[in-house]
């Protein structure tokens, strides 16, 4: 009678090999809107493409990670993806099921079908054949070209904070937040003043919850008009004609006149301007949508940086020492290429950006390309896919075999035959 170890090996030896798949155009690795722009300019250049998608669905992170009163911060046309923008009847600042349903729509318009339940486990470049092999969990895909539209929060950031394994009550991350029915009348500790932060703790004062947010560093809080208009849009026009750090003191000076001082309620501005410490950062300035106003009023408390946590609340380090229903984490995403991308170290850092900034980052060698990854949100992601889809559309042309679609190389039956000999 065989061993249970003699029946596990059998069952591992009779496991198939992974599918290969060649795939024709550029595979994606992501079906965000990033991926989803990549993949319409391809297609309007005539290529192929094949996304991969770990999660179910188009634009996951929105779907499933994303709280029910969010809304767009910037106005909506600075938020379309290339060419298709949103409908008219939109409002100027799109909930999130109107952005879900508009992504629903532009990846329908340009036939883009992604192979959903995929979790790209490794990508490598074989040297040997010129090409991308893309491993999933069941399956392996080859290209020329591979996309990286996993984008800059692919993965939420859980901050090490002493203690945290000793509270006793509820701690989530915001991408697990949806409303704050589930906290009503509780007092929450908010971890994290971005506009996450910020938001969340609005939304608490409106169940009735005592949010206490938590500010470990300085903050820009900008209006989200001004005049009447975007913030945003009218820092895009100025920086049309003056330099970046003017603009940013002209933002300030107005910021100051319409909000006021911040560092009295201990939202302190940092000595880098709003614009500039973005575009070196990432760091986002907060623009307001009401939540300074219920700081004001004292219906959420500032706490400075959190010392430890305790079974029941969390000592701060002024000395205070408070008790606390839940914990929110508003602590923010980051991206998850060095988990999976093996080739590429030296076109990444180890936070997983691409080390050439903004306009230049999107492209790397041997076929590889970024999308999503500009710290300029959905403005940056269109850049980026126009230029990826015109550079392989250059390639293309030069490739024998594309106009019928038939085109397998040389290069890619040696690396089959490779492949069956390893």
């Amino acid at each position: 009678m065989a061993s249970c170890k003699d029946q596990e090996d059998d069952h591992h030896k009779q496991e198939p090999p992974p599918k290969c798949i060649w795939v024709h155009g550029p595979i994606i690795v992501g079906a965000g809107p990033s991926g989803l722009a990549a993949a319409a300019c391809l297609s309007h250049n005539q290529i192929p493409s094949l996304i991969l998608e770990k999660s179910d669905c188009i634009a996951s992170l929105w779907q499933y990670r994303t709280y029910d009163r969010l809304k767009l911060h910037l106005p909506k046309q600075f938020c379309e993806l290339p060419l298709m923008g949103f409908p008219e009847n939109f409002p100027k600042y799109p909930s999130k099921d109107q952005f879900i349903s508009y992504m629903e729509s532009y990846a329908s318009h340009f036939s883009i079908h992604p192979r959903f339940n995929q979790t790209v486990l490794a990508a490598e470049f074989d040297s040997v054949s010129g090409f991308w092999k893309v491993s999933t969990q069941d399956s392996q895909y080859i290209s020329r070209w591979i996309v990286v539209a996993t984008g800059e929060n692919a993965e939420p950031v859980i901050p090490e904070i002493v203690g945290i394994e000793r509270f006793a009550r509820t701690v989530v991350h915001t991408s697990m937040y949806k409303s704050g029915t589930e906290f009503k009348n509780q007092r929450v500790l908010v971890v994290g003043c971005g506009n996450s932060g910020m938001e969340v703790s609005l939304d608490l004062c409106r169940q009735n919850a005592i949010p206490h947010m938590v500010v470990r560093n300085t903050v820009h809080v900008l209006p989200r008009e001004m005049f009447g208009f975007s913030t945003f849009g009218i820092a895009m026009g100025l920086m049309k004609w003056l330099p970046l750090r003017l603009v940013d003191k002209i933002l300030l000076l107005v910021a100051s006149l319409t909000l006021g001082n911040t560092d009295h309620l201990g939202l302190r501005r940092p000595k880098t301007g709003p614009i500039e410490l973005k575009n070196a950062t990432g760091k986002t300035p907060v623009l307001d949508v009401g939540a300074l106003s219920q700081i004001r009023s004292g219906k959420i408390k500032v706490m400075e940086g959190v010392k430890e946590i305790t079974r029941n609340g969390a000592k701060f380090i002024d000395g205070q020492e408070k008790e606390f229903d839940s914990i929110i984490l508003a602590t923010g995403y980051r991206s998850n290429v060095p988990s999976w991308l093996k080739q590429g170290c030296d076109f990444f850092t180890k936070d997983g950006m691409p080390k050439t900034p903004f306009p230049d980052g999107w492209k790397g060698e041997r076929g590889l390309y970024t999308v999503g990854f500009t710290r300029r949100g959905l403005l940056g992601t269109a850049s980026d896919a126009m230029k990826i889809a015109n550079d392989v559309a250059e390639q293309w042309r030069t490739m024998p075999g594309n106009k019928d679609g038939k085109n397998c190389s040389t290069s890619y039956v040696i690396f089959l035959k490779e492949s069956k000999r390893k």
